[in-house]
């Protein structure tokens, strides 16, 4: 198992649609591009490209719209943030 976190901010996703009139006047889908956001360690990239790169074989919406709409997909890589304390004092 990978072991990426998803939660808590880890992942991130924005979707973007491309609509276009029909010849009968009916807006329809043609593509979506999805950008995701990812922030993990730097150890952990490697084995999240390899999961992105085979995720929309297991996706049900890729799957289930793939033929008909368009779909890509892009990876970005976010800093991991480390928690911090705040020294005590006035």
């Amino acid at each position: 198992m990978r072991k990426i976190p998803a939660g808590q901010g880890h992942l991130t996703a924005e979707v973007v649609g491309d609509i276009e009139q029909d010849p009968d006047r009916v807006l329809v889908v043609r593509r979506i591009h999805v950008t995701y956001r990812l922030r993990v360690a730097p150890e952990q990239r490697e084995a999240a490209i390899r999961a992105h790169n085979l995720h929309a074989r297991s996706c049900p919406m890729a799957r289930s719209i793939g033929g008909c709409i368009a779909i890509t997909t892009t990876l970005q890589f976010e800093e991991e943030l480390e928690d911090r304390e705040t020294g005590g004092g006035t």
